[in-house]
């Protein structure tokens, strides 16, 4: 592609980064602040990738395109270590970090306190306070542990192997093992579902504890402004440090780029294939081919008259609500995506942003986020579904409606091609792709071609605004380029 070679012809680069998402920029800073000379290359008009925000329903009301919600954001050790405030990052935290409502009306709480959430959780709290909050209390010991390959020598192996006993278990095992209510296991159901695996799985219940454990360390917060705020204070440290970035720069095959001493792709296998081609070894290829992705999302943005009416008052203190019910009908819906179904009860996520940031709409009035899983490549329009399930718990809440955003797997993968069949997540999580992810490899972020890496969600940690994916990945091309900080 000559254009995108004269664009770049006038500059000396050390590193070309493709790929604007979190962890693309993650990777550029790393290598910026390294002292290495960066450029970073992304084929849509505007930057961000998931971590983006538009006016996707009607005028003043702004929404958030994918990610919305950010507990692995704040603590993320790479995000922590970044002067983001001085960037325009500004982190809201609501009174509760999520809500899980019932059918009697009433809702059970994960607040950012362990002794809230334990008090409303009844003869469970107990179990709670040893489990998860006992966790929460270890964060900043685990996070970096967490956050990175399991396929190594952790740094605290004893803790690691303490979570690694429980999180291996299935979550729905685990919840009807060590809880007694269903009120305590609808609300770690819900945390676990973030895993998009039948609740039956393996290690499922590692994402419930990791996503509750976050809420009493750090809580989960939004962004003022949406989450393009997160991305526009990366672009902007990454311009601090004399990187570049450049858009409308679709990068074809790896033959459009000059060379540069490492690339760095913020892509999935299925991507990295189509700009490598034959270039990589047979038996690396066809371990990207066999690469497998998750179902995927139906989203729906809606612009509302006013405050979603929940019957549960702990609904209107929390910044996400899971909808789904009992850990039974929760279990059901994530197993019958997995087998190609659509469930007439969807297990819903849902942020409401707009109670906690008003710049995200009009005076009195809302915006809501929300979500369910699907097969990859659904066609079915989930909108009648969905809205349904809000209304199971909000009666009167269609009344409120304005307009409406409604994508699909299909939609969601032309806006974004790591988002492959609508899976979100850069591929499933599931045994063989926590561990081996993207190829059961002692470093996951190199390839076989020297000087190209993978730095996006299909290696480890796997998905979530963190950038620790581009963090490690750009570490591994320092030490390979012969440079650290």
């Amino acid at each position: 592609m000559s254009g995108l070679r004269d664009r770049l012809a006038a500059r000396a680069v050390d590193a070309l980064v493709v790929g604007s998402g979190p962890n693309g920029l993650a990777a550029a800073i790393t290598l910026a602040r390294a002292g290495q000379s960066v450029v970073v290359l992304e084929r849509a008009a505007t930057i961000g990738g998931g971590a983006r925000t538009a006016a996707l329903t009607l005028p003043g009301f702004r929404h958030d395109v994918c990610s919305a919600i950010h507990p692995l954001g704040l603590g993320s050790p790479f995000f922590r270590s970044l002067p983001l405030a001085e960037h325009g990052l500004e982190w809201i935290q609501p009174p509760l970090a999520a809500a899980h409502p019932f059918d009697d009306g009433t809702a059970a709480a994960l607040a950012r306190s362990v002794d809230e959430t334990v008090d409303g959780l009844g003869i469970d709290g107990p179990a709670w306070r040893r489990s998860i909050g006992a966790s929460a209390a270890r964060w900043e010991r685990l996070a970096p542990d967490l956050l990175a390959p399991l396929l190594r020598i952790p740094t605290h192996p004893l803790e690691m192997a303490r979570f690694g006993l429980t999180g291996a278990w299935p979550a729905a095992s685990w919840a009807r093992r060590a809880l007694r209510t269903e009120r305590a296991r609808g609300l770690f159901a819900g945390l676990a579902a973030h895993a998009i695996l039948p609740l039956e799985r393996p290690f499922t219940t590692s994402f419930g504890f990791v996503l509750g454990m976050a809420a009493h360390a750090v809580g989960w917060p939004l962004p003022r402004g949406g989450s393009q705020s997160i991305t526009d204070a990366l672009a902007a440290l990454l311009r601090a440090h004399g990187g570049e970035i450049l858009t409308d720069a679709n990068v074809a095959r790896l033959s459009d780029l000059p060379a540069v001493r490492a690339v760095l792709l913020d892509v999935t296998p299925r991507q990295l294939l189509a700009l490598a081609g034959e270039r990589l070894p047979p038996r690396y290829r066809r371990r990207m081919e066999r690469y497998r992705y998750g179902p995927g999302v139906f989203k729906l943005d809606l612009a509302l008259d006013g405050p979603v009416p929940w019957r549960a008052p702990a609904c209107a203190r929390a910044g996400t609500v899971h909808l789904g019910g009992t850990l039974d009908e929760i279990a059901a819906a994530e197993a019958a995506v997995w087998r190609g179904d659509h469930p007439q009860k969807p297990f819903v996520l849902v942020a409401q942003q707009s109670l906690f940031d008003p710049t995200r709409a009009p005076p009195g009035k809302h915006t809501l986020w929300a979500y369910c899983h699907v097969p990859a490549g659904s066609q079915v329009d989930m909108t009648e579904r969905l809205m349904a399930q809000i209304e199971r718990f909000a009666p009167g809440f269609r009344r409120l409606v304005l307009g409406g955003h409604a994508r699909g797997p299909a939609q969601i993968e032309a806006e974004n091609p790591n988002n492959v069949g609508g899976d979100i997540g850069g591929g499933a999580q599931d045994f063989d792709q926590m561990f081996g992810r993207p190829a059961w490899r002692l470093n996951p972020y190199a390839t076989p071609l020297p000087g190209l890496y993978l730095c996006s969600s299909s290696t480890p940690p796997g998905a979530g605004v963190h950038g620790m994916c581009g963090f490690l990945a750009a570490q591994t091309a320092l030490a390979r380029m012969g440079r650290t900080r």
